[in-house]
Formats: structure tokens, C-alpha cells, sequence
């Protein structure tokens, strides 16, 4: 595998990242704990008034700095509409703070756990949770923020994959062939939705970026917020087969459409975007590789093994994009 990214946080060591947070006027007590984080570096860190932040340092040249105080302002605009979402603390109306190299934010701890997708009543929470955030999302654009679309996230992400001798040798024509066929039924998926409306959502919204603490479920992390298509923010939380996801999608649903409509016409995008992000996800670990964190916490991507498993996955992808699209009812 070819060299393609200087990890850029070796220097990061636990005297900076207290530096850089007693910089913003906050005095720490020395507790420090790294947070499970690959993109960026995030740690939870103790004050001298026994309270707690979490601090994320950003990839370097990931995001620019009008991209990511446009994130940070669509989690204030959130949180001013009173949608659970813990938004950046600001100082001196600041959100984002820059020492030395490194740019970083500052945010409440919030404590809870990932939320119980096997409840109705946890699928319809999410549902109206997802519908309140895309009626602010649909307000305003980014300006600075990409699309989910198949250019950028399957294009791109296959030719990366092949340009830089990433798949093993005798997997690359299987992986090419696959990956253009694949491609064609997603642009076809594409086409067939264009009338989607496209808004600002979280992107990545997994059932870990949903933190449940009593009742209540918070959003958290839109480091990845993007424009695109409603379902993007549903699709994560179904899984199993088709009539497995029908029955989660049903609550989902129900959930969301009494405070903001939803055309059936976008549930023919979730295999598309489920396909977009396994192709995406093998090319983030493809560039992301030269840093250490990535080699040990996916020490199996650089094997034959899960090249092998990959191109399984994609091929049953294909078979689902060959097929009618689920709908709940």
C-alpha cells in the first residue's frame, strides 16, 4: 500500500491538549481520557470545579475553518430550537479554538448510553427526533459542506481504491468490474430520486452518535453533517432483512412524518446510500492508513481477507439494488 497522508497528531501529547484547553480560560485538574475517535482526536477532561468537557481536535486539513464553524453553527441553531444536541461551548464567542497546528472545540460532557433500537417507542423517539432536526435543516444551506451524493462518495472513493494499489493484486479486476456495475444501479437509484429534497442533516447519524440519558435521547457529533437526502439521517438505525427493516422502519416513521413529511419516493435510497458507505468507508481507511491509531485499530484491512469480504458485501448490495425497494405498510 502506497504512502498518502501524514497522520498529523504525532505531536499531540497530554501537556498540549491541557495547554490548549486552559488556553480558552478553563483550568483543568489533570484527569484526561482519550474517547473512541479515529477522524479527529477527542478526549474527556476533568476541571478544577469537578465537572468535565470533552475536546476534539480536528483532522488537519480535513475540514476548513468556515466549514467547521458552519457545523458548529447549525448545532447552536439546534439547540436554540431546543432539539437535543450538545453544540460547542463558546469563549469569548469563540467555538473554534487554533494553538500551534492544531484547531479544536470544546463541548459539554454529556453522559448516557447508545439507545435501544428494539422498542417501538425508542424508533418513534427517533423518528420525531430526526424530523425536528431536518425542519431546521431545510431552513438554510451549507455553503461549505459536501454532498452525499455518488460522485464524491463512489466515484471517488473506487478510483482512490485503484490508484493507489490498495486492493490486492489479484482482486482488482473483480473489484473494478463489481464497483462499476454497482455504481450504475446507484446512479440509477439516484436519477429515479432526484426530486428529493436535499437539506442539511447529520450524515452519520448511527445509533452511537444518539446518546440516551433517562428518557431523553441527545445528538451528538455533526462533525459529518452534510447536505442530502432525509432517509441518509433514518436508514442506520434498520437492520436485519427486508421485512425486518420494514417493521423498524414503520415506527420510524411514524415518529417523524406528524412533524415533518416524508415521500416515500426517498426509502429507494437506502440501499444506494448503504452502498455508497461501505465503498466510502475502504477508502477512509485507505487514506487514513499511514496514521498509527488506524493501523492498530483495523489491523485486518490491509489483508486479503477483508478484500475478500468487501467485494462479498458489495455483490450482495448489487443483488438488493437489483431488487424493489423496501416500504413501510
Amino acid at each position: 500500500m502506497t504512502n498518502r497522508q501524514t497522520p498529523g497528531f504525532q505531536t499531540l501529547l497530554p501537556e498540549q491538549i491541557l495547554r490548549c484547553i486552559e488556553s480558552t480560560g478553563l483550568r483543568c485538574n489533570g484527569d484526561l481520557l482519550a474517547l473512541n475517535s479515529y477522524e479527529n482526536r477527542v478526549y474527556r477532561v476533568g476541571l478544577e470545579n469537578d465537572q468535565r468537557v470533552v475536546t476534539k481536535f480536528y483532522r488537519p486539513a480535513r475540514w476548513s475553518d468556515e466549514a467547521i464553524l458552519e457545523e458548529h453553527a447549525f448545532a447552536a441553531e439546534l439547540d436554540a430550537l431546543e432539539v437535543p444536541v450538545v453544540p460547542p461551548i463558546a469563549s469569548d464567542g469563540q467555538t473554534l479554538h487554533r494553538i500551534d497546528e492544531f484547531r479544536f472545540s470544546i463541548y459539554p460532557f454529556m453522559p448516557g448510553r447508545w439507545p435501544a433500537l428494539d422498542t417501538t417507542a425508542t424508533l418513534r423517539q427517533l423518528g420525531r427526533l430526526c424530523a425536528r432536526m431536518h425542519l431546521a435543516g431545510e431552513q438554510r444551506t451549507f455553503a461549505h459542506r459536501h454532498e452525499i451524493e455518488p460522485i464524491s462518495f463512489g466515484y471517488d472513493s473506487r478510483d482512490f481504491l485503484l490508484d493507489n494499489e490498495v486492493i490486492p493484486p489479484d482482486l482488482e479486476d473483480a473489484y473494478a468490474t463489481l464497483a462499476d456495475d454497482l455504481l450504475e444501479r446507484i446512479d440509477y437509484w439516484f436519477d429515479a430520486a432526484d426530486h428529493a429534497r436535499r437539506l442539511r442533516i447529520h450524515g452519520d447519524l448511527h445509533p452511537g452518535n444518539v446518546l440516551q440519558h433517562g428518557e431523553t435521547l441527545t445528538i451528538v457529533d455533526t462533525d459529518d453533517a452534510h447536505t442530502g437526502p432525509a432517509i441518509q439521517d433514518l436508514w442506520m438505525f434498520l437492520s436485519g432483512d427486508q421485512d425486518e427493516q420494514r417493521q423498524q422502519l414503520e415506527p420510524l416513521l411514524e415518529g417523524y412524518r406528524p412533524f415533518r413529511p416524508f415521500a416515500d419516493d426517498e426509502l429507494a435510497l437506502i440501499e444506494p446510500l448503504r452502498s455508497l458507505r461501505l465503498m466510502h468507508y475502504a477508502a477512509w481507511l485507505a487514506r487514513r492508513w499511514q496514521d498509527p491509531a488506524f493501523q492498530a485499530a483495523f489491523p485486518w484491512f490491509d489483508s486479503v481477507r477483508y478484500w475478500n469480504e468487501h467485494i462479498l458485501a458489495l455483490r450482495e448490495q448489487l443483488a438488493l439494488l437489483h431488487e424493489p425497494p423496501i416500504y413501510a405498510g
